[in-house]
């Protein structure tokens, strides 16, 4: 999911005017980077700072992707075009609209997906992992099925099948609206003959012969205290995905207590608990939870194999049960 502090605060209306000293789209990237940082908004999903955001704000407006060469910055705008920066700027910091949503695209793990608001925003540090495949987690064994708890957009499973090719994907969800947009991000990949998407309460729909090598989720873990002192910008995701009782723990716990049964006896589990790590390891000090250092940053995402958690099956059943 991905939250980090920063408490709301009153911010004052920013006025957007254009006076016909902008003339290109460098200029239009530079003063909206200005105007980002004087109304400080809140970066944290996909961007970490103004001229990052901006630039991809400009270029939505005027139709044009980030494969474009250097040099085309210095083109000149049309009026309809610096209308259209304007506005989207202005939507960006008077209603705080994360900027994917405005632009209706993200990237994760190299890939394009569509998003908008039934789905939280691609941020998981998981990416460096799907990438390589899970190595060297999973050793040299042939990752056959995959199982993505929470998929909201489907980026964690398209990923996965699309750098594990030879692996079907199982990706569910509670929400049917975070399903339709899963499904658009299917179609958009070609992958509907290797990923299946299906509603359900974590494993709640799936049988006994549901087994996978490999389980991965990014779930709700945002506490109670936490959700309060949000900023704005997140307040435009489904609180479905974020929240996670009063510590931020009830969903992890319930994988942790049902996950067993859906893995193969060398499978492994992934899951991104972000800020909650401390709190997990509070909660379950005897489990030798495998906290995993990624080199492009992120954290708060463990491991754990089948056979540990067949061992502390006991312990994550007592705590489901307080």
């Amino acid at each position: 999911m991905g939250v980090s502090g920063r408490l709301c605060c009153y911010h004052p209306k920013i006025m957007i005017s254009d006076d016909g000293s902008l003339i290109t789209l460098r200029d239009f990237v530079r003063w909206g980077a200005s105007r980002l940082n004087e109304a400080e908004v809140f970066f944290g999903h996909g961007t970490d700072n103004a001229l990052d955001e901006a630039l991809a704000l400009v270029l939505h407006a005027v139709h044009l992707d980030h494969e474009l060469p250097p040099a085309y910055l210095d083109s000149r705008l049309i009026a309809s075009e610096r209308e259209a920066v304007r506005e989207i700027f202005l939507r960006r910091i008077e209603d705080r609209i994360p900027a994917p949503y405005l632009t209706r695209e993200v990237r994760f793990a190299d890939l394009n997906f569509f998003v908008d608001e039934r789905v939280l925003i691609p941020r998981s540090p998981m990416a460096e992992l799907i990438k390589g495949r899970f190595v060297p987690w999973v050793g040299g064994q042939r990752v056959s099925r995959i199982l993505d708890l929470c998929t909201g957009s489907g980026c964690i499973a398209i990923a996965c099948a699309y750098f594990i090719p030879e692996a079907s994907v199982d990706a569910l969800d509670i929400s049917a609206p975070a399903l339709e947009v899963a499904q658009i991000n299917v179609t958009r990949h070609g992958l509907e003959g290797q990923v299946r998407l299906i509603e359900s309460d974590l494993f709640d729909v799936l049988g006994e012969d549901d087994i996978y090598d490999v389980i991965v989720s990014n779930p709700p873990y945002v506490g109670a205290q936490e959700m309060a002192a949000l900023p704005e910008e997140y307040l435009h995701e489904p609180a479905l995905g974020l929240a996670s009782g009063e510590e931020g723990l009830d969903a992890v716990s319930r994988i942790l207590r049902d996950a067993s049964g859906h893995l193969t006896g060398d499978g492994i589990i992934l899951v991104e608990v972000g800020y909650g790590a401390e709190l997990l390891a509070a909660r379950f000090p005897e489990v030798p939870f495998l906290w995993l250092d990624l080199e492009r940053g992120g954290e708060g995402v463990f491991l754990l194999t089948a056979e540990q958690l067949e061992r502390y099956q006991g312990v994550f059943d007592s705590s489901s049960a307080e």
